[in-house]
C-alpha cells in the first residue's frame, strides 16, 4: 500500500517505523529537513521536504496514486487543508487527519465530504485520556482495550506472587470460574512471549492478557488477583491538552488535582474546571508534592509535553507514597526500559493511536486493531466472511484453523436476528442482538461473525489477513 504521511512528529515517525516494517511504500513529508534527514538515516522510506497544505508539494510526494494520506502535523488547520487538497486534486481514497481542537471535533459536519473530505479524524489526546479513564476503572490492569462496539474486553494484568492463579495450570481456570467465562490470549513473561497451553503454568511477575464479555470483566479479575481499593484521589502532573481533558473527565466522580506550570493556563484551567483544584508549580518540585500530599493519592499520571519531567515526578510521586502512578511517554525506547518498573504504567501516545490507521491499513474485513506490548503484538477484530468452499475459518472449528504458532482467537461476536412482534405495519420486521462466545477449541466460526485474534508478534499479521479473505469464487 502507498501511504503519505503528513508530519514527521512522534505520531508520524511511530506511524511510519511501524508501517515501513511491513513493506509499506511510505512518504513522508515535514518542514523540518534535520528530522527527515533522521528518518531516511533509519528507516527505508522517502522524504519531502515542505508544507504538507501546498499541492505541489503533495505531486512530489505522489499523493497522484496514493491509497491513503495521515495528516498528522501539529496543525488543524494544515491537515484539513492537506486532505481537501487530497480528494478534490488527487482523489486519494482514503484521508485520516490528526485533529487537536475540541472546537472542530465537536462539529462533525466540518469533516464530511462536501467540506474538508476527512474520512476519519483522530485526536490522540483524546484517545489516551480516555485509555487512562479505563485504568481508573479497572486500577489493577495494565491495559484495557475493547472490541466489538465495547462488547467484548481485551485486559492486561501484572500476576503477583500468592494470587489464585500463579502456580497453577491454565486447564484448572474454568474450574477456578465456573460461572465466567473467559481465556487468556497470551503470556508475557521478561518480556518474551508464551504461547498459552493447557498445561501452561503462570508465574508470578508474568503480564497475562485474557479475553472475555466486558460485562464479566470485574468478576474475571475479582477472581484472578485480589482487587485494589476503588481510586479517589487523583493528583494530574501537567494540565496541557491531557491534564485538561482528563481532570474535565475525572473531576465528577474522583478528587482531582492539577499541577500546571504556567501560571496563566493554571488560572485558565482552574475557570475551567467545576470542581478540580488547580496548583501552579513544578511537577518536579519535591517540596511542591510533598505539601500536596501526593503520598496519600491513589493514582498519580504525569502528562506534561517533556518526557523527561514525566518521568521524574512519576518517580518522586511513587516514592513518596502514591499508589499507582502513570507516565505519558513519547520516546519509544524510554517505554520499554520504564514499564514494570517503579512507573506502573508507562503510556506512548502513538501506540495508543496507531490502532485507527492498523485497522484502514490491514487487509481484509478489519474492524479493529490494538497495538499492544509498545508495538510488538497486536489484537485484530476481522469479520469472517464467504462460506465453508470460499473461506478458510467459516464452518470450521478454532482448532481446524490453520492459525500461525502464536496467534489466538480470543472471543467471537455474533449477531443475531429475532423477529419483532406486534408489528403490524412490518410483519417482517427483525431487531439485532448480539451473544459473546469466548472461542475455545470446538467453536465454529459463522458468516459474518466478529473474530478477536491475538498475535504476539506483527510479523503474524499477514498470515491473519490472508486466513480471513475470501476466495475469488465467493459471490
Amino acid at each position: 500500500m502507498k501511504i503519505l504521511i503528513l508530519g514527521a512528529g512522534q505520531v508520524g515517525s511511530s506511524v511510519a517505523e511501524s508501517l515501513v516494517s511491513e513493506a509499506n511504500d511510505i512518504t513522508i513529508v515535514d518542514t523540518d529537513p534535520a528530522r527527515l534527514k533522521q528518518l531516511q538515516d533509519r528507516l527505508d522510506l522517502r522524504t519531502v521536504l515542505g508544507n504538507a497544505a501546498h499541492p505541489a508539494v503533495l505531486t512530489e510526494a505522489g499523493a497522484n496514486d496514493a491509497d491513503m494520506i495521515f495528516a498528522v502535523t501539529r496543525s488543524d488547520e494544515t491537515n484539513l487543508v492537506a486532505c481537501k487538497l487530497a480528494a478534490t486534486l488527487f482523489n486519494t481514497p482514503t484521508r485520516i487527519a490528526r485533529i487537536r481542537a475540541a472546537d472542530y471535533l465537536a462539529h462533525p459536519e466540518i469533516f464530511a465530504a462536501a467540506s474538508f473530505a476527512v474520512d476519519i479524524a483522530i485526536c490522540p489526546e483524546q484517545i489516551v485520556t480516555d485509555y487512562i479513564v479505563k485504568l481508573i476503572e479497572f486500577p489493577e490492569a495494565l491495559q484495557v482495550l475493547e472490541f466489538a462496539d465495547g462488547k467484548i474486553s481485551l485486559v492486561a494484568m501484572r500476576a503477583f506472587h500468592g494470587g489464585p492463579l500463579v502456580g497453577h495450570e491454565l486447564q484448572h481456570l474454568r474450574a477456578h470460574m465456573p460461572n465466567i467465562d473467559t481465556r487468556v490470549a497470551a503470556i508475557f513473561r521478561q518480556d518474551a512471549p508464551i504461547v498459552p497451553e493447557p498445561a501452561t503454568v503462570i508465574e508470578s511477575g508474568d503480564e497475562v492478557f485474557f479475553i472475555a464479555a466486558t460485562e464479566n470483566i470485574r468478576g474475571v479479575m475479582r477472581e484472578l488477583r485480589r482487587m485494589d481499593k476503588p481510586i479517589r484521589r487523583v493528583m494530574i502532573g501537567g494540565g496541557g491538552n491531557i491534564g485538561q481533558r482528563l481532570a474535565r473527565a475525572l473531576e465528577s466522580q474522583y478528587e482531582v488535582k492539577v499541577i500546571e506550570y504556567n501560571k496563566a493556563h493554571a488560572e485558565r484551567l482552574a475557570g475551567e474546571l467545576d470542581r478540580g483544584l488547580v496548583l501552579a508549580g513544578d511537577v518536579t518540585d519535591e517540596e511542591l508534592l510533598e505539601t500536596e500530599n501526593v503520598g496519600e493519592m491513589d493514582l498519580y499520571c504525569a502528562v506534561t509535553n517533556d518526557d523527561e519531567n514525566n518521568i521524574m515526578s512519576a518517580l518522586l510521586a511513587k516514592r513518596m507514597g502514591a499508589r499507582k502512578v502513570v507516565a505519558l511517554i513519547n520516546r519509544g525506547a524510554y517505554v520499554n526500559l520504564l514499564q514494570a518498573g517503579q512507573i506502573d504504567v508507562a503510556i506512548s501516545p502513538a501506540q495508543a493511536t496507531i490502532g485507527t490507521l492498523l485497522a484502514r491499513v490491514r487487509r481484509g474485513d478489519c474492524v479493529a486493531v490494538h497495538s499492544l506490548r509498545r508495538g510488538a503484538a497486536e489484537a485484530l477484530e476481522l469479520i469472517a466472511h464467504g462460506d465453508y468452499k470460499s473461506s478458510q475459518v467459516v464452518g470450521r472449528r478454532v482448532e481446524e484453523i490453520n492459525l500461525p504458532k502464536g496467534a489466538t482467537i480470543g472471543a467471537v461476536m455474533r449477531k443475531l436476528e429475532r423477529p419483532v412482534t406486534g408489528r403490524a405495519d412490518d410483519p417482517v420486521a427483525v431487531e439485532h442482538d448480539s451473544q459473546v462466545i469466548v472461542a475455545h477449541h470446538d467453536t465454529v466460526i459463522e458468516p459474518g461473525d466478529h473474530v478477536i485474534v491475538f498475535v504476539i508478534n506483527k510479523r503474524m499479521v499477514p498470515k491473519i489477513e490472508k486466513l480471513f479473505q475470501v476466495g475469488v469464487g465467493f459471490l
